[in-house]
């Protein structure tokens, strides 16, 4: 069972309209800070991203927010946070909430949500991380696109041990169980032990 100490969770900076969501992010929260792991995420106080971070400050977490110069404003930063980490671009951003996490969970968003979620599996489908990557599927809200995933393993796009790299869970607890039992696949022959 690896020790989850940082996790890195991405998710919108906007509400959304279904309640379950953000009660979904707040229940996030809060079992982090009572399981004493660090949030790492995107920095802002607003939408799903403020749900989740004000949830684990509520219950005396620790919360690391990470965002690029230019989004100070846009996204309204949580002034507030245990560190906050201001990188040049969104690229750089990635990358460090990268090398803070021992783990991946996305939660409802849009298409940043997205691309984030993209860009971590690939990378692990790569080799280049082993990291536990999971979905919070509240409310079915993944079921789409999790369908779409399964298209491409049919149709010959993806191989289904990536697909099942994909933890999915629709309760947090269960969530992290997932990740916390997580048995990454064994490193490509091309790729070295110092560039993961």
């Amino acid at each position: 069972m690896k020790k989850l100490a940082n996790i890195v969770v991405f998710c919108g900076s906007s509400e959304g309209n279904d309640p379950a969501i953000l009660r979904g992010a707040s229940e996030l929260g809060k079992v982090l800070a009572e399981r004493k792991i660090v949030l790492v995420y995107g920095a802002a106080k607003i939408g799903v991203m403020g749900k989740v971070a004000q949830s684990v400050l509520d219950a005396d977490g620790k919360v690391i927010g990470v965002i690029p110069d230019f989004l100070m404003l846009r996204e309204v930063y949580h002034d507030g946070l245990t560190e906050l980490i201001i990188t040049k671009n969104m690229h750089e951003r990635k990358l460090k909430m990268h090398e803070l996490s021992d783990g991946i969970i996305t939660l409802p968003g849009g298409y940043g949500t997205l691309e984030e979620f993209f860009e971590m599996i690939t990378w692990a489908q790569l080799g280049l991380h082993q990291k536990p990557i999971g979905i919070l599927n509240t409310n079915g809200f993944y079921d789409d696109l999790l369908k779409m995933l399964q298209k491409m393993v049919a149709q010959g796009f993806l191989k289904k041990e990536n697909y099942k790299m994909i933890l999915v869970d629709d309760e947090v607890e269960g969530l992290l169980q997932k990740m916390e039992d997580y048995k990454p696949l064994p490193l490509p022959k091309w790729i070295k032990k110092e560039q993961v």
